[in-house]
């Protein structure tokens, strides 16, 4: 089991490292993303901070630190986007809608990687 925690945190850090960097890469793209899924946000220091920030959470989490906090946080940013697409899951069969669908099983991997947390004990640097 130790194995499969180590390979579910560690895929899922990559997974939601990919829209932190976008966030910090491409501050204008991601404010669109942003404004149109959660919250207006006309300045991009403020998705460059929020990417930073995002990132700093991935890493934490992907090395196993703060347990409570960084996998907590990485379910509760992956809820959150998958609370604010709800109304996409609702015509999964228009595109790209079902691509959105993926999000779903990712979610279940995360509730179980914050279930099992005190397990994940393998190439982590925390306890």
């Amino acid at each position: 089991m130790l194995i499969s925690l180590a390979i579910l945190r560690l895929s899922t850090a990559f997974f939601l490292s990919i829209w932190a960097i976008d966030k910090i890469i491409n501050t204008s793209r991601a404010g669109k993303t942003f404004s149109k899924f959660y919250l207006s946000v006309d300045e991009s220091t403020v998705i460059l901070i929020l990417g930073c920030l995002q990132l700093l959470i991935i890493l934490l989490f992907a090395a196993g630190l703060f347990k409570f906090f960084t996998y907590g946080a990485v379910l509760l940013m992956h809820a959150g986007s998958v609370v604010a697409s709800f109304q996409i899951y609702m015509d999964p069969l228009s595109r790209p809608n079902i691509l959105f669908w993926a999000a779903i099983p990712v979610l279940g991997g995360m509730i179980a990687l914050f279930l099992l947390r005190n397990q994940d004990r393998f190439l982590t640097i925390g306890k």
